[in-house]
């Protein structure tokens, strides 16, 4: 059966698990190698499991303990040609693994089938990911992106799983502590996915067969799990859906100190 594993989730790290118990990759690596290898046994997951990394984008936040997990377990990098480019100017890509590029072709890799497709974020060549499992099922998974493109929405629909920034609320984000240019570029189109946002697609990918939503990528500063839960909740209610019938809807942790895995 497929899995899903939040790792880490946040501006202060990502790292997420998908596959099955004994073959699967990890997207992003934000946090330090040992934060990985210890979240990973947290979870019940053996890092012999992990067949490759495959990163959205350069930001600190997801490739942290790219270099050293990568190096010290001798697992294969995936990314975007510009993301690559990236990373081997930050230095991140000098370890002991192999680095491969990833387009909108398909790959098979941990017995599964991945495709990227392009995200709007202010980074070098920022991708999400299409992934159907060894047991047929299928994943979107997006985050850090600006706005929902038509690219995006047509990755993300239909699969049985959608991993979806919900950054952050924005009355919390304009009326918070950050400095307006920071402000500027979170609300612009190269930034982050508002709740709002975020809801507004949701009740169209349940209509269209996705019955499980995790959000993800919360603002620590600017967003509550429970605030972006209930602004998508509202959103699929009013759209005559029931949870627990019709779909299931989590929040990604900031840290899954309760190692809880989804089966789906």
């Amino acid at each position: 059966m497929a899995r899903f594993c939040p790792l880490f989730s946040g501006s202060s790290g990502n790292s997420y698990y998908i596959g099955s118990a004994g073959s699967g990759i990890l997207i992003d690596a934000g946090r330090t190698a040992k934060q990985l290898t210890n979240m990973l046994d947290l979870c019940g997951i053996d890092i012999n499991a992990v067949k490759a990394i495959f990163v959205t984008h350069e930001h600190s936040d997801h490739v942290k303990g790219l270099r050293v997990f990568a190096s010290r377990c001798h697992i294969p990098v995936y990314s975007s040609p510009g993301t690559l480019n990236a990373l081997e100017g930050m230095g991140c890509l000098d370890g002991k693994f192999p680095v491969n590029v990833v387009d909108e072709n398909e790959l098979e890799c941990a017995d599964m089938v991945i495709r990227a497709f392009r995200t709007s974020h202010d980074s070098a060549e920022s991708v999400g990911y299409r992934i159907q499992t060894h047991d047929g099922r299928s994943v979107g998974f997006s985050t850090d992106l600006g706005f929902m493109s038509d690219t995006v929405r047509g990755e993300l629909t239909g699969a049985d799983l959608v991993v979806l920034e919900s950054n952050h609320d924005v009355g919390m984000l304009k009326n918070g502590p950050y400095p307006y240019p920071l402000k500027q570029r979170i609300l612009s189109d190269i930034g982050h996915l508002s709740n709002l946002a975020c809801a507004d697609e949701l009740y169209g990918l349940a209509g269209k067969g996705t019955t499980r939503f995790v959000l993800a990528h919360l603002s620590s500063e600017n967003n509550t799990p429970e605030l972006a839960y209930q602004t998508a909740l509202c959103s699929l209610s009013i759209a005559g859906l029931k949870e627990g019938t019709d779909y299931q809807l989590s929040v990604a942790p900031k840290e899954n100190a309760a190692g809880k895995v989804m089966i789906f």
